[in-house]
């Protein structure tokens, strides 16, 4: 049987569980704050392949093994490897206070609204596009993916977000603190930080819950009267059910919607959970923009510029929206799909465009397919009578990228 144990964060250590212990293994602060048994081995955890052979040798034996870990060992923790390994059967698990509770709590905050991401180990952008997107969120922090680095992503692009770092929970020096990012940024935070919470105060949810996480909409590809816009020039509903269809905006995910106009299509993709940028030459545009992602209760980094150049220095996306025409949407297509980490989908009215657009997109790498979307809708005539009115056809073509990035994930 192998013992885990949840430390860390204000519970005491099982005395029991300790005293026959034959193999002790945990981090080097876990080791060091219990008192072990004389007779027992004990290995700090480094990396974890051979840590697991040595405890499969006991196992093998039938002697008593202890792993120590922080708060709850089943939440982002080491249970999902030992199970992996030797069994779930095998594992007697004693959770302590996952450190996220623990910091909620020292707030007053209640955590069942909360986004959780884990940047131990993994790529920061995953929890970088989440504390984007969401206005509480969780970030389970590690070595090059820390409070500076966090802080200095989203002092670029979400520089009102609120960071509370805490460090050394459940410990004499435990401590928490509110900065901004551009201050997380700019400090040396040390290796006691046990997870930093992102909150945008201005969204914070509320109302009683019954599901955990963030509250998903209950219908996207909006009617086009659900945002300002002006003159009609808006990506019409069919188009967009399709569109986000194929650029699948998910939590965790980086979205650019390019000559975002009303910015209709990137409202949708923020509120199924992507971070989005949004592109736009027109300063009445961009203003249109910020009014509909404030109306949807959604934040879009909104970028006054015209592509591609208002591009550079943006962060990498996974999927890109581009909308409208002219003779350098080929070179803004390609310019987009260079750097696209998934998909790419454009909108455009011009049949002459298409072969341009096509080329750039697989000469970028991707696999390209599209339809011609053409619609009527219902419209009521004189007389109590009905009829249909043709929309304008659109050409909708995407880029799936043949060899995608890999995906890590995330935890909600």
């Amino acid at each position: 049987m192998i013992t885990v144990l949840g430390t860390g964060t204000g519970a005491p250590v099982p005395l029991d569980a300790l005293a026959q212990a034959e193999l002790v293994v945990g981090g080097r602060r876990h080791l060091d704050a219990v008192r072990l048994p004389a007779a027992a081995e004990r290995i700090v955890l480094g990396p974890l392949a051979p840590a697991l052979d040595a405890i499969g040798e006991y196992v093998a034996k039938e002697r008593r093994v202890v792993v120590l870990a922080s708060g709850d060992p089943g939440f982002f923790g080491i249970v999902r490897a030992l199970a992996e390994r030797f069994g779930a059967r095998r594992l007697d698990v004693r959770p302590g206070v996952p450190s996220v509770a623990a910091a909620f709590a020292q707030l007053g905050l209640s955590w069942d609204d909360a986004v959780v991401v884990s940047a131990h180990g993994r790529d920061p952008r995953t929890a970088v596009n989440v504390c984007r997107a969401h206005p509480k969120a969780a970030v389970l922090t590690g070595p090059g993916a820390g409070p500076a680095e966090l802080g200095a992503a989203l002092a670029r692009t979400a520089p009102g977000r609120v960071l509370v770092v805490a460090s050394a929970l459940g410990s004499g020096q435990e401590r928490l603190e509110r900065v901004s990012p551009a201050e997380a940024a700019g400090r040396d935070w040390g290796t006691a930080v046990n997870v930093v919470l992102c909150l945008d105060e201005a969204r914070m949810p509320d109302g009683a819950r019954t599901l955990a996480g963030p509250v998903r909409p209950a219908g996207w590809a909006l009617d086009e009267a659900d945002f300002a816009h002006r003159d009609s020039m808006i990506t019409k509903f069919e188009v967009r059910a399709l569109a986000l269809a194929r650029l699948g905006p998910r939590p965790g995910d980086l979205v650019w919607d390019v000559g975002s106009g009303s910015g209709s299509v990137a409202v949708e993709c923020a509120r199924l959970g992507a971070a989005v940028s949004a592109v736009e030459k027109a300063a009445d545009g961009v203003q249109r923009i910020h009014a509909n992602a404030g109306a949807h209760g959604v934040d879009v980094h909104v970028v006054h510029g015209e592509a591609p150049a208002a591009l550079y220095g943006l962060d990498e996306p996974d999927a890109v929206f581009v909308g409208g025409g002219g003779r350098e949407l080929p070179g803004i297509v390609g310019a987009c799909a260079r750097r696209a980490r998934r998909t790419v989908v454009v909108a455009l009215a011009a049949l002459d465009r298409v072969p341009a657009v096509r080329t750039a997109l697989t000469g970028a790498g991707f696999d390209c397919d599209g339809v011609l979307l053409q619609s009527s809708r219902l419209a009521p005539l004189p007389g109590d009578v009905t009829r249909l009115a043709a929309a304008n056809p659109v050409f909708l073509l995407w880029g799936a990228r043949l060899h995608a990035f890999a995906d890590k994930g995330v935890a909600l």
